[in-house]
């Protein structure tokens, strides 16, 4: 019988010729456009597709810069186009074409002219031509210019060598297709941060945005200075050669804070570099006091960024978040003997020579280790009861899968709602889907953590079960979840939970804020449906015109918590279209004075503040 159905079913699966098809090389990015800008999104996310495009571009323009060609960049985004004009030495007039629409054609297959570059090799402005409903490559070169328009991928202009009085260089404009990123938006924020990443990487580069002028003096030092969110204990260690850059401070925050580059290119997720930077900064402090100090205590603190350049990197990715490279070139030496040797050398110099820095950074590791050491004992306790509750948690619906059992493009799909209450996790958990997401359910309202040390994290169940959860103990590394989002009712209870919840990360884990893993779910706050239709509403505006569309009275059903909307429902509001507001934090948010003010015991001070800035129905109506 089985044979049977085996041999039945092989006959029903054709494979004959007709079954093997070829795409053309701008098909085959559109049909799989992950493979090449990863997500796509509509902007709202730094990583969203369109800022890769925008990326992929401005990465051969950085390009001509490091080999020393053009020190100014021009970007314009209006409407939806963009336009970005370097200064560097201009493609190849006859080669403007196959640069921009024969795939695997570029100049940084040899390594003598893109030593060590930043843009991919062969690939790049291909996957932007090819997923732009418009793009246009303009090349001027010892005063001869050519241009040449496509319309998705497929040219409709190009015109011949002509003399031009521009200067050399590059010019690239392209639209993204509607198609492909529906309702696309760049948001301002997320473009200042990619091009300040630029310029705090190549000193004395200026890019022109819209009228703003991006510039960096001091490099990485400048990025640091850019990014604290504390005071720092000592002034910023800055150690540079030719290949690599370094800066490195504490402040008395919890938890380790990198930003790690490779030829320029934002390493979010590491990589051997990374892993080679902690490992020598730990070992060449602990030898340069010549103590048995635990490399977590040297580390505790640590605001730090690392770039370095390799030729010929390999990344984990198409993306290239996570560098994979083990060598720093062929033949060369090892990534982690490198930065080793480095590190050694420069930051036990510097350490020698700045004996008053060496003082302040020894006080906190001491302070660091005083403070591990008065929790051991209720550390190893609270691991204990999170590791047999994990058995059998019932805090916890997990996932089937998790971040680290991700291949890499699929790694940002993982989820954990975190949630009060048994019927709103009980909708959420029937509502979810079981293989991304998971559901973590707090028992009422957890504990206002500011002021506290880390004790707390662990003689708190709610607060270590959630630590066990997410995986965070050691640090970002071990995050089991992308994003954490945060499901409490829209009342003033839920607000508060949230507020509890953002403060406890803050406190002792704000990296999981500052590297954008936080999120506040939306819920809708009215339904209105005839017989024909149904329209969730976020706010009273929606409500208003969800009513004018559907008519005389509609029937209207105002939601009072989660666990009032059905799971049927629910699907509606957590799937890939789910609204989620991003928990950020900028340079001025400063995380001590800030839960000091909202979450400390400035009772008048926040009273007032309240009183000034209250807003009352009256208000919203008119």
């Amino acid at each position: 019988m089985n044979e049977q159905n085996n041999t039945q079913k092989t006959n029903e699966v054709s494979y004959e010729d007709d079954d093997i098809i070829g795409l053309d090389w701008n098909e085959h990015i559109r049909r799989r456009p992950g493979m090449y800008i990863g997500k796509l999104g509509d902007g709202a996310y730094a990583d969203d597709g369109i800022y890769v495009l925008l990326k992929e571009v401005l990465d051969n323009s950085i390009d001509e810069y490091m080999m020393g060609f053009g020190k100014k960049i021009s970007v314009t985004i209006e409407d939806g186009k963009v336009t970005v004009r370097d200064y560097g030495r201009g493609v190849p007039l006859t080669k403007v074409v196959d640069v921009s629409s024969k795939m695997n054609t570029g100049a940084k297959f040899d390594n003598k002219a893109f030593k060590k570059s930043v843009g991919l090799n062969g690939v790049g402005i291909k996957a932007v031509n090819a997923l732009s409903i418009y793009f246009a490559i303009e090349s001027f070169r010892e005063r001869e210019c050519k241009k040449v328009e496509y319309e998705r991928a497929a040219i409709i202009n190009e015109t011949d060598i002509l003399p031009t009085k521009e200067k050399n260089g590059t010019l690239i404009s392209f639209i993204p297709d509607i198609e492909i990123f529906p309702n696309y938006q760049y948001k301002e924020e997320f473009v200042d941060n990619l091009l300040k990443n630029y310029v705090f990487l190549n000193s004395g580069l200026t890019i022109n945005y819209n009228g703003k002028n991006f510039y960096s003096e001091n490099g990485l030092a400048d990025l640091l200075n850019e990014t604290l969110t504390s005071e720092p204990l000592y002034p910023v260690i800055h150690l540079k050669d030719e290949d690599i850059e370094v800066v490195i401070t504490h402040s008395n925050q919890y938890g380790e804070e990198y930003y790690s580059f490779v030829n320029g290119q934002h390493t979010t997720q590491g990589g051997t570099h990374l892993t080679a930077f902690r490992e020598s900064l730990s070992r060449t402090t602990k030898e340069f006091y010549n103590k048995n100090f635990e490399y977590a205590d040297i580390r505790a603190g640590i605001v730090a960024a690392i770039s370095i350049k390799v030729e010929e990197p390999v990344f984990e990715s198409q993306t290239k978040t996570k560098l994979g490279s083990k060598d720093m070139c062929p033949n060369g030496p090892s990534i982690g003997k490198f930065i080793g040797d480095f590190v050694k050398k420069e930051l036990d110099n510097y350490l020698h020579k700045k004996t008053e820095t060496a003082d302040i950074l020894l006080k906190k590791i001491i302070e660091s280790e005083k403070e591990r050491k008065a929790i051991a004992g209720v550390t190893k306790l609270a691991r204990e009861r999170a590791k047999k509750s994990n058995i059998n948690n019932k805090k916890l619906r997990d996932c089937r899968i998790h971040l680290n059992d991700f291949k890499n493009n699929d790694k940002k799909n993982t989820i954990i709602f975190i949630t009060e209450g048994d019927s709103a996790s009980g909708s959420i958990t029937k509502s979810r889907d079981p293989n991304l997401q998971a559901v973590f359910s707090l028992r009422g309202k957890p504990l206002n953590s500011y002021g506290s040390t880390k004790k707390i994290v662990y003689e708190n169940e709610e607060f270590n079960l959630l630590q066990a959860a997410l995986n965070i103990e050691d640090g970002m590394e071990g995050l089991r979840y992308n994003k954490v989002i945060i499901a409490t009712d829209a009342d003033v209870d839920g607000m508060h939970i949230r507020l509890l919840i953002i403060t406890f990360f803050l406190q002792f884990f704000p990296d999981l804020i500052k590297k954008n893993h936080v999120y506040i779910l939306q819920t809708p706050l009215f339904r209105v449906r005839n017989k024909q239709k149904t329209i969730y509403c976020y706010s009273e505006d929606e409500k208003q015109t969800a009513v004018k569309e559907l008519g005389k009275n509609p029937e209207i059903t105002r939601f009072k918590g989660l666990g009032e909307i059905s799971p049927d429902e629910f699907r509606n509001f957590i799937g890939e279209d789910m609204r989620l507001d991003p928990v950020r934090m900028k340079k001025e948010d400063l995380i001590k004075e800030m839960l000091e003010f909202y979450m400390g015991k400035n009772t008048s001070d926040r009273q007032n503040f309240i009183i000034d800035n209250l807003v009352v129905e009256e208000d919203l109506a008119n």
